[in-house]
């Protein structure tokens, strides 16, 4: 769930990328006031990578939302979605605020002396 190296990069260029298209959509698409303060949150949670996969869904939401009441276009607004739906399916990666909290732990089984005595 939190890959490092080349995928963990990747990873990290997805959200950056998700968080710019809500920033700069919002800004384009004058949005109601009532959800004006969500885009940006959303896009500053995203980039440090906190609560990713649940963030994650909710741009992509907040962006198909957007799009349909707009009646803007919908294809562009169809791969932001899908990559909302990628972004919160892969996680966030190494390089992210989720991977310091619940990062991978070393789990250790019973030595082996403990096993010769059963």
């Amino acid at each position: 769930m939190f890959p490092a190296g080349g995928p963990g990069t990747g990873l990290l260029l997805l959200r950056l990328s998700l968080a710019a298209i809500l920033v700069v959509h919002m800004w384009a698409r004058p949005a109601p006031a009532t959800y004006a303060w969500l885009a940006p949150s959303l896009a500053s949670f995203l980039t440090v990578g906190l609560f990713t996969p649940i963030v994650a869904a909710l741009g992509g939401l907040l962006e198909l939302t957007h799009a349909v009441l707009s009646r803007g276009d919908v294809l562009p607004a169809g791969v932001h979605v899908a990559q909302a739906v990628a972004v919160a399916l892969l996680g966030p990666g190494a390089y992210s605020v989720d991977a310091l909290w619940y990062g991978r732990r070393l789990v250790r089984g019973p030595s082996t002396r403990d096993t010769d005595r059963l």
